[in-house]
């Protein structure tokens, strides 16, 4: 039986090409490699040909893409017969939406709010202008809409099967309204000429039976589809009578008969364009095809874990990954409700049930407590990794390498500002004014706030936006906790002191709305509780999309002073971390947060782990880094390419290609395919920038020359001297990449948290964004290589350090020894270790303590000095240090005071080594998580 908190997790995506069957396969492998946990990516029913799985059409099936039900059958019993667990990335926030698979959606669509699936989606029926009733806006359409119309691309169908009307555009379903089903019946009959007929008649008969303005409704309208179809010869008088509706060049009367019917329905259609600014229905982000879900509505959340909860009950699921919780409304509810299913599915006695969240924890910001979750997926610590083994020393150069190539400060604030403005000018506008027009309706409801304009309150609401630092609060209906009060005063402060309009009483009103103030107390009887607080719950689901549209997929793509730092959670423009910094959040985090998952490559970073070692070490030769990039400038600059003021890339866009091209140039030269994977990631990270092309406006000159200079760059036979001088400096910094990754991987084994090991990254791991990241995984050539290095020769393996076996060795061994050393790593306490002599900054070392059971883990940073600037691998006298085990004796060793780092470092700049303390200490205690499910058991 799988342990209840695991060892190791190993992440898994799966899809059509690599399904359960294929997931099957390499249990068996993962089981050698150490690790304890399967952790797959979604498997409900996602979108034919989903790449991803995000996009769920219908939360209570298996995807039969990836096998159905039987399929996964076969994977649960290879990882029952190979003692591991499961964990499921699920998706609780949103739904595949449009096109014709997803059958709630299709409901609300054909029924609006009188559909029973209504209340599932965040739709703000009343919002769209000149319409007599309310309905939802589908921007789906290529053209304009008069275009789409006239050109004949919608097209009314009927399903003879079904009995039912539906208008087709391209793929997209669109069912029509059963209450218009009798005047399009009347239509055909009328048009075809055959209402003598006797199918004719009994088609009309039919059609004379419902009459009135909402009929046939939602209880009849299965009995007049069934009868419809049923007719004898109906369906050959409606597909010759659907003519009449049939739109096209030259056929105006017929045209305006199929808008007309459109015009009568619950939606709208839109050009894709119109999303930004008038969607009113909530999204995941600003991706128009997927929907959020009102999880807080009860019967909306038993739904959609009716499967999860059935797969927990029958001991086939032994965690869960939620995505994207920011988005909820109100993730505390969610997660007591989550606790009560988990409990009733396995009982009152069952273990703790292992739960961690995907939530993007910024610089300084605490995790909030939720019910049962464990932690976070684990980007703060990926980041907290990268920054205590880059050289501190060496940013001041790149910052000044910045500044002169992009003429821009190293400042992030200015431009993740910018980056926020643009942001709420294109692609998040229609959810803002949502919010404006709600505070509006807010303010107009009282005497003492209806003079405040909703044009004010717009202006005074993005400035609050602009200035919020995190990802969202997290209020309840009860109200604002005091950390989420002081993170709300705070933006409103610095909002105000940006307002040059003449009543900054507006933000006093504006953050009495944020924080329900404004309906306590005596205020009870002024304004709209309810409306109150929907707008305060509201606004927090919408500042998590700002920001990570604004910093993730915007700042990150224009700011490149170092792009190791440019990762998911992480802070561009951080300054580094101490190693008595690191040493503080640890001990912090294994108090806290012990059993969260730490990540260093996932299947949204912007780079793969080993890409980001290697960059990591340009802070170790900024001088050597800063000369070579202004020799590149020179000899590309004939490559780039100029058309007026156009410069194909910009100048800051070309020294990140550098930085890229430093962070996956191969050892051994470049492959066939690296050319174009890196225009593809090039266009991009363009668009996710957002200043000389986008997606919403591509420029296609610009995005002709960045293809055109990276062709031109990687063309041996027109760029010699930079590829030559590029694999030069590339050969060095793999070197102190490769070391920095080993230093990378002991440090997530052994510090608090869960290792979380994305799928390939046993060999170096090179890959870029996506979908760069999710290429086919040879997992045949990786379990050769595990049986290669069954009794592995450290010397040899760093002899080839470039073929990654070595890698892929060393995460074996740590991952036996966490195996071996189980409740050490997963209940024990974190104890710095001193280090003494001229490389002690060089070394970090700690100690994993429960008992007198200790592991001391001792790793090397910052090796350049140590390796002749990467020339050469390090040998165990490159180290000068010792480190202190007052308090400790090695197992099967002599006791000393103090161990020399030579000792330990006869291959590998990284050694973990079982101890015994003097004494005992007791097991920390349980963390939040543990202690609400044994609260509840």
């Amino acid at each position: 039986m799988p342990p209840a908190i695991p060892l190791a997790t190993y992440r898994l995506q799966l899809t059509a090409n690599f399904n359960f069957d294929a997931a099957a396969r390499v249990v068996p492998y993962l089981k050698a490699l150490g690790i304890s946990h399967l952790y797959a990516s979604p498997f409900m029913k996602a979108r034919k040909g989903s790449m991803h799985g995000y996009d769920i059409t219908d939360h209570t099936k298996f995807n039969p893409e990836l096998g159905g039900e039987e399929g996964f059958a076969r994977l649960a019993a290879a990882l029952q017969d190979n003692d591991l667990g499961l964990i499921l990335d699920f998706v609780p926030n949103h739904v595949g939406v449009h096109y014709d698979d997803n059958p709630r959606w299709l409901d609300v669509l054909e029924w609006g709010q009188a559909s029973p699936h209504a209340a599932s989606f965040d739709i703000d029926w009343d919002q769209l202008p000149y319409r007599a009733r309310g309905g939802v806006l589908l921007p789906i359409l290529g053209s304009f809409y008069g275009d789409a119309l006239e050109h004949g691309e919608i097209e009314l169908r009927y399903d003879a099967n079904e009995g039912s009307f539906s208008c087709w555009y391209f793929e997209h379903r669109l069912p029509i309204a059963p209450e218009r089903y009798g005047e399009i019946l009347r239509v055909i009959v009328k048009d075809t000429g055959a209402e003598q007929s006797e199918a004719g008649e009994k088609i009309l008969e039919l059609a004379s039976r419902y009459r009135g303005l909402r009929h046939p409704n939602r209880k009849e309208a299965p009995a007049f589809k069934a009868e419809l179809k049923d007719i004898p010869g109906a369906a050959d008088i409606i597909g010759q009578g659907l003519a009449a509706y049939r739109a096209g060049p030259d056929r105006p009367a017929q045209t305006l008969a199929l808008h007309h019917l459109l015009e009568r329905q619950h939606y709208k259609l839109g050009h894709w364009r119109l999303a930004s600014s008038d969607i009113n229905y909530r999204r995941f982000f600003d991706v128009n095809t997927l929907a959020g879900l009102r999880v807080e509505d009860a019967g909306t959340f038993e739904a959609i874990h009716r499967l999860v909860k059935k797969l927990i009950a029958d001991g086939q699921l032994q965690g869960l990954r939620l995505d994207h919780i920011d988005g909820l409304r109100d993730p505390a509810q969610y997660f007591q409700r989550l606790r009560r299913l988990i409990r009733d599915a396995r009982g009152p006695a069952a273990q703790p049930f292992y739960v961690v969240i995907e939530k993007i924890v910024c610089e300084h910001e605490k995790l909030p407590h939720f019910a049962g979750v464990h932690g976070t997926t684990g980007y703060e610590w990926m980041n907290v990794i990268t920054q205590v083994l880059i050289d501190r020393k060496g940013l001041e150069p790149l910052d000044e390498i910045w500044r002169q190539i992009s003429n821009i400060s190293p400042r992030l604030e200015p431009l993740l500002k910018a980056a926020k403005r643009r942001v709420l000018e294109t692609l998040l506008t229609s959810e803002f004014t949502v919010l404006t027009r709600l505070l509006a309706r807010i303010a107009n409801g009282h005497y003492s706030t209806r003079d405040y304009s909703e044009d004010s309150l717009r202006q005074a609401l993005e400035l609050y936006v602009l200035h919020f630092p995190v990802y969202r609060t997290y209020l309840t209906g009860a109200g604002p906790t005091a950390a989420d009060r002081a993170l709300i005063d705070r933006a409103i402060e610095r909002a105000r002191a940006e307002w040059f309009a003449s009543d900054g009483s507006i933000f006093d009103f504006l953050r009495d709305a944020l924080t329900m103030d404004l309906v306590k107390g005596d205020r009870h009887a002024t304004h709209s509780a309810p409306r109150v607080r929907r707008f305060a719950l509201k606004v927090q689901q919408f500042t998590g999309p700002m920001m990570a549209k604004s910093l993730e997929d915007t700042a990150f793509y224009r700011y490149h002073r170092l792009l190791a730092l440019n990762e998911v959670g992480g802070d561009p423009a951080a300054q580094g971390l101490s190693i008595a910094d690191f040493h503080a959040l640890m001990r912090q985090r294994a108090r806290d947060w012990p059993h969260g998952l730490t990540a260093t490559a996932t299947h949204d970073t912007k780079r793969g782990e080993d890409a980001r070692t290697r960059l990591m070490a340009l802070t170790e030769l900024p001088n050597d880094w800063t000369s070579t990039v202004a020799r590149w400038k020179l000899l590309n600059a004939p490559n780039v390419v100029t058309e007026g003021n156009m410069r194909a890339p910009s100048a800051a866009f070309e020294y990140m290609m550098y930085q890229t091209l430093i962070g996956i140039w191969p050892v051994h030269g470049a492959a066939d395919t690296l050319p174009e994977r890196l225009q593809a990631y090039a266009l991009k990270a363009a668009r996710e920038g957002k200043q000389e092309t986008s997606w919403l406006n591509p420029n296609e000159a610009y995005e002709k020359g960045l293809r055109l200079f990276i062709e031109r760059i990687l063309d041996r036979g027109r760029s010699p001297e930079f590829l030559q001088s590029l694999e030069t400096l590339a050969k060095r910094i793999a070197l102190l990449g490769a070391l920095n990754s080993l230093s990378q991987i002991t440090l997530k084994a052994t510090m608090p948290g869960v290792p979380d090991f994305y799928q390939g990254t046993e060999f170096w791991d090179l890959s870029m964004v996506d979908p760069d990241n999710r290429r086919p995984v040879d997992f045949a050539a990786r379990e050769a290589a595990l049986r290669e290095v069954e009794d592995p020769d450290w010397a040899s393996l760093t002899q080839h350090w470039p073929d990654g076996r070595i890698k892929l060795a060393w995460t074996r061994h740590l991952l036996k020894l966490r195996n071996e050393m189980a409740l050490v790593f997963t209940e024990g306490s974190y104890e710095p270790l001193e280090v003494s002599g001229p490389h002690r900054e060089h070394i970090i070392a700690f100690a994993r303590r429960r008992g007198r059971d200790a592991a001391i883990t001792i790793v090397a940073r910052a090796f350049a000095p140590l390796t002749d600037s990467g020339r050469v691998w390090p040998g165990p006298n490159a180290f000068d240090a010792a480190v202190s085990l007052e308090g400790y004796r090695i197992v099967d060793g002599d006791h000393v005071s103090a161990l020399p780092v030579s000792s330990l470092f006869s291959h590998l700049p990284a050694a973990v080594i079982g101890a015994r303390a003097d004494r005992a200490v007791h097991p920390l205690q349980k963390p939040a998580a543990a202690q609400a499910d044994a609260s509840t058991g």
